[in-house]
């Protein structure tokens, strides 16, 4: 490994011959153990800690398959994803792996008694199987976290449609929080030059989720002009879906946990915030009742900000605790635009709002390459800009992933793989310079 680390840091890929460099046979990889599996029986989820169920492990390097590529992983980060494979929530991942290992031969290899984890990664091709002609050894990339079999029609006008599609590092195995990563050829797309290798690998699975859930015609179809109520809107995934909407005309409305947080969204350029602590919204009397109340005293706020208008787009990712209220407050005719539910699986709404008022609930989930393609250009482009607050070294991963569980982090939270300091990997300093100011917002929070 370290010979493969010293031709990256070299900075010169078009130098070195990376396919000529020996791939060891075994890496570090942060994993959860199948063994491990009922570590938490009997707790909440708040009380269930990453900090005991994510290793860092020693692994055999897997075969390298057809339309498969090796990467030298420089830096990863910690999505919502791998805090729930660390808590073994709402399932196991071994349950993914055990089911993608009935699939093939080849598939065989994922099912594992470890898992690594990790959808993101920012590093350097290694080795690329039979069958790949657009990557070869030496090419800086990043990866999207769309692994897909193709082999459905049911696939071919969406692949987030085939019946084979899963998420690499959550229900595959060999993800981006190790030394070495195992993903397709067509989940890699090229590395923004102007960026370092943590920030690089930071927007890959959030930047495209929020991308297809808001701007995409398989999400909300966003317009100059819509209203776009954002939860966590200075989080993981609420920070790319801000930058979205004030790059794409529309009028974020951001929703916040804290003065600090609301700050870095008036830094992003959002006018109408709404600090959720200040104003002491209280969404459920208990833990079976919601408070219609509250509900309606949100949906003023909204209009005391937006000069009497309700959201077209409901951005909605936080799930039970605020569903009920963003099918409320979405305007008449409005779309609820939903994925991941970081706060419960099980929604309660009342449906006279939705039925009687024309409102539409729509499911999004990550993107298909085309989505995250664009996504990507954006960032190369300068257009949207990486969110990393904090990169932890690969030996705190734990630390990394209870910050995000705890929610005691802004924008993204990255990881240090290879990379042995922040802030290298950078190839465009003119374009850097240009961008820098933006590029720090979230640092300098």
């Amino acid at each position: 490994m370290k010979e493969i680390l010293e031709a990256i840091l070299a900075g010169d890929p078009s130098g070195t011959d990376f396919g000529a460099l020996p791939v060891p046979d075994s890496y570090r990889g942060v994993v959860v153990r199948r063994e491990e599996q009922e570590m938490f029986a009997g707790l909440t989820s708040r009380e269930k800690d990453p900090r005991t169920s994510l290793h860092i492990d020693e692994v055999p390097t897997p075969e390298l398959g057809p339309g498969e590529a090796v990467i030298a992983v420089m830096a990863s980060a910690i999505n919502y994803n791998t805090v729930w494979t660390s808590i073994f929530e709402p399932v196991s991942t071994f349950k993914f792996l055990e089911r993608y290992g009935r699939l093939s031969p080849l598939t065989k290899r994922h099912d594992l008694p470890y898992h690594v984890v990790g959808s993101d990664l920012a590093g350097v091709v290694l080795r690329t199987g039979p069958g790949v002609h657009a990557w070869k050894p030496g090419d800086e990339v990043v990866a999207h976290c769309l692994s897909v079999e193709l082999e459905s029609p049911d696939g071919h006008n969406d692949t987030m449609l085939d019946p084979e599609q899963r998420i690499w590092g959550f229900e595959t195995n060999f993800g981006g929080l190790a030394e070495l990563a195992l993903v397709k050829a067509n989940q890699l797309m090229p590395k923004p030059g102007h960026l370092t290798w943590e920030e690089a690998a930071c927007p890959g699975l959030v930047n495209s989720t929020a991308y297809r859930q808001l701007v995409s015609a398989n999400g909300a179809n966003m317009k100059q002009g819509d209203v776009v109520l954002i939860w966590g809107a200075s989080g993981g995934l609420g920070s790319y879906a801000t930058q979205f909407a004030l790059n794409g005309g529309a009028i974020p409305v951001c929703v916040v946990s804290s003065p600090e947080k609301a700050e870095i969204c008036r830094r992003m350029g959002a006018e109408h915030v709404i600090d959720r602590s200040a104003e002491a919204y209280v969404f459920w009397k208990d833990e079976h009742n919601q408070d219609p109340k509250e509900w309606q005293r949100f949906g003023a706020k909204i209009r005391e900000l937006t000069g009497g208008d309700d959201p077209d787009i409901v951005f909605e990712h936080p799930g039970r605790e605020t569903f009920g209220a963003s099918v409320y407050v979405a305007r008449k005719g409005g779309m609820i635009v939903t994925c991941a539910s970081t706060s419960g699986y099980l929604h309660q709404y009342d449906n006279r709002y939705l039925w009687m008022n024309l409102k539409t609930i729509k499911s999004s989930h990550f993107a298909n390459y085309r989505e995250a393609w664009e996504a990507n250009r954006l960032i190369a482009q300068g257009a949207i800009h990486p969110t990393l607050s904090k990169a932890y070294p690969m030996e705190e991963v734990g630390q990394a992933a209870y910050d995000v569980h705890r929610n005691a982090h802004q924008g993204k939270v990255g990881v240090l793989c290879l990379a042995p300091e922040p802030g290298l990997g950078v190839r465009d300093t003119a374009r850097r310079e240009q961008h820098l100011v933006a590029i720090n917002r979230f640092r300098d929070a």
